[in-house]
Parts: structure tokens; sequence; C-alpha cells
């Protein structure tokens, strides 16, 4: 186990030791105390010594999401008990239940027709999506896409959190790149240093301004009757430094127009050569978005793009797409 993640997890475990003691004088002589303390006290020898993170059956790496979610397991999967397999595998079921209730609604919202495809690479998802109306005003919407650092368990806990956290900001006064700020210090202060997560933020309203706060995410792709643009990232990713700022970027999106939101499992999905589908590839393919009839076309199209290009290849990560296309209903 590398230096920097030998830290994180010493930092886990003693925390926990502190939290068990501070038990202690409340629970006297609680039999299941003394035996966290004693998990604990050993998973932090064996940390000293180098084994921390291995199977005690094989000898391989235990899956790393598993040691977030839980730090003092000592074996990997193949080598639970049936009892243990089963309970992992309803843990796993109950995860993925949870995850698809955070999960937005699509559809029409007033002037903004949104549709999206969220698809995980296991049972669960490292990214977040969400669909936020603010004020009860349906053309005040908060749409967020982000990609949580790692993948599995540990990834979708810190996506839930996210989900919460954002919900619970979007009810507050201020425009995106506070809630984006405050969200930042939020997960710094919440969260473990491996901890991260890169976001699009977007924000719409009744006259179809869109503010976009893009903090370490891919690209979101404008799709106008001028042409294709890009909206550059403006911030760093979320919950690496309590300070960032994230400045909007403000776009003025006209009946018809598309902004597509994506994480990098789109872009980074390779063929069998080797080579990226890449944002110039998901650009040039889409040239067209403006012109088809529904934001769910437009995901559609985008897709099959990506199949014919993997050509029989699997993905190898998360991937989510959302279109957000300004109808032509009046938003009066």
């Amino acid at each position: 186990m590398v230096t920097a993640e030998a830290a994180v997890f010493e930092n886990e475990l003693r925390e926990r030791r502190t939290r068990l003691e501070s038990l202690r004088p409340r629970m006297p002589g609680s039999s299941e105390i003394q035996m966290l303390l004693r998990e604990v006290d050993d998973a932090l020898l064996r940390l000293s010594q180098g084994s921390y993170g291995l199977c005690e059956e094989c000898h391989d790496p235990i899956e790393k999401e598993r040691l977030l979610a839980d730090p003092l397991i000592r074996f990997c999967l193949d080598h639970l008990t049936v009892q243990e397999r089963r309970a992992f595998e309803q843990d796993m079921e109950t995860a993925r239940n949870v995850q698809n209730a955070l999960l937005p609604k699509a559809g029409l919202y007033a002037a903004w027709e949104i549709h999206y495809l969220y698809q995980p690479l296991g049972v669960v998802s490292g990214d977040y999506c969400d669909v936020v109306v603010r004020d009860s005003d349906p053309t005040r919407l908060l749409v967020l896409l982000g990609d949580v650092a790692g993948k599995g368990v540990g990834a979708s806990l810190l996506m839930s959190h996210m989900h919460a956290m954002f919900r619970s900001l979007s009810t507050q006064r201020g425009g995106i790149d506070q809630i984006v700020e405050q969200a930042n210090r939020l997960l710094c202060e919440s969260t473990q240093q491996s901890h991260y997560a890169t976001l699009a933020c977007v924000e719409t309203t009744p006259t179809g301004e869109v503010e976009v706060c893009n903090a370490g995410h891919c690209s979101p792709l404008v799709f106008c009757r001028h042409g294709a643009s890009e909206i550059a990232s403006t911030g760093l990713p979320l919950g690496l430094f309590s300070t960032g700022k994230f400045p909007p970027t403000k776009i003025q999106m006209e009946p018809g127009d598309v902004l597509l939101l994506y994480s990098d499992g789109l872009i980074e999905s390779e063929n069998a050569t080797g080579e990226y589908f890449g944002a110039g590839r998901l650009m040039a393919g889409l040239q067209g978005a403006r012109d088809l009839f529904n934001s769910e076309a437009i995901v559609d199209l985008c897709m099959r793009n990506l199949s014919k290009f993997l050509d029989g290849s699997k993905l190898n990560d998360d991937l989510t797409v959302l279109a957000i296309r300004r109808t032509e209903r009046s938003a009066a």
C-alpha cells in the first residue's frame, strides 16, 4: 500500500479508536467495544508491518472500495464465508436500490426538457446526477452531474453524501457559485483527503439564461444555431482545497438549444485498439443535435455513436450522459 493511502487509512483507524474510547464510560464492560478496539489495534499493527489491506487467506490486495467502506475487513471477496458473501450481496442490492431511488425525474420542467442515461460499471456507481427545482419554480433548475474519485461502494457512498448536501444547499439564497463553494468546504471538512469529486453545476432561468460552474469536470457542450462550443473548467474538483472559487460561465440559450453534460466514462471509453472516444469525436457526432426532436433523441444519438466506435469493446468506467434542451414552450 502506497504511503498516501496508508496515511488515509491510519487516520481513519485512529479516529475510530478515539470514538470507541469515548463510548467506554457510557457502556462500561461492553464486550462489543472491547472487540472493536482489538480489531482496530490489530489493523494498526498490520498497517505498521506493511500487511494491511492484504487478504489473510490468499495475501492478494483486498478490494479498495471495500476497505474504504470498512477499514477493518481482512478477507477479499473470493475468501468470504458463504454467510458473509450472502450478506455482502444483500448489502450491494440494497445499495443499488438506494442509489436508483436518488436519481432524478427526467422529462419536461416548464421551458426545459431533460433526459439522461445513468449506467454504472458495476452494481453501484460513483457518478452523481440530480435535478433540483429551486424555490418551487420549474423554470429555475439546479442540474448537477459529477464524478466521484474511485469506483464501487466507497464512491457510491460519497455520491449519496453529495446528493443530500446539494439538496440542502439548493434551498438557500445565493448563486450557484456560492452553493458550489459551500459544498466544497463541507466536503473538505467531512470526508477523507482521498475523497474528491468533479462537478458540472447548471442553473436555468425563466429567460433562457444559464449559469454553469465547472469544478474540474468534463467540459459541457453547447449546441446552438451558431454552432457548438465547450464550457471549460473554472475551478478545481470539490474536496481538494476548502478555499476554492468557482466563477460561473453565463450563456443564453434560445428555444431548441442543447446543453450536454457527461462523465469521463464517455470520452475515456476505449476501443479494441486502445483509442479514446474523446471530446472531439463526441462533439463531431452531435453537430446536428439541435435539429433533433427532443433531449432523449440527443442522448440516444450520443450512445449510438459510442457503440459504433467501441464496436463490441466493453466500457471501463461508470457512464452518465444528460441533455438539457430549451423547448419552444414559453417560460412565462
